[in-house]
């Protein structure tokens, strides 16, 4: 099964899975679970918006770290320019924070708020132990599933 495959079953599965449900942390436990599980990363959580910091929502994976402030390390990037980031090498984005040092490359997608598509409300997080791991594909559907959430 392609990459693309698997991304096309997880957002017909996403889209069941969540309907119907108004609680975000609910919604955000389950994707973040069936994203992890179906695509096997190594690290794969929410940062919530709260006041003027990332806080750590639901997650897969190892510990993590609990707070990013606004413009800082990837996640606080992606909020701050209201945009999907993906890094091939951690080691090489300025100001990475390294909550782990088994994390080598990311994607952090952005969250938006569902009555203002410009207000981010939280970050979908993807870390993998591996360098390169996400690409255009990766990009095109987490994108859309966090237009789910």
């Amino acid at each position: 099964m392609t990459k693309e495959d698997k991304y096309v079953d997880l957002l017909s599965g996403i889209k069941v899975l969540i309907e119907g449900e108004t609680d975000m942390i609910a919604v955000m436990s389950n994707v973040a679970a069936e994203i992890h599980q179906t695509m096997g990363f190594w690290w794969t959580g929410f940062y919530r918006v709260i006041g003027d910091e990332l806080v750590l929502g639901p997650f897969q994976g190892p510990i993590a770290c609990m707070h990013i402030a606004y413009g800082r390390g990837v996640c606080g990037t992606a909020w701050k320019k209201s945009e999907t980031i993906i890094v091939p090498d951690v080691e090489q984005f300025p100001g990475h924070i390294a909550c782990s040092s088994q994390s080598r490359s990311e994607i952090v997608v952005p969250v938006f708020s569902r009555d203002d598509n410009k207000r981010v409300v939280a970050v979908l997080d993807i870390d993998s132990e591996h360098l390169s791991t996400f690409d255009e594909t990766d990009r095109i559907y987490l994108e859309e599933i966090c237009g789910l959430i």
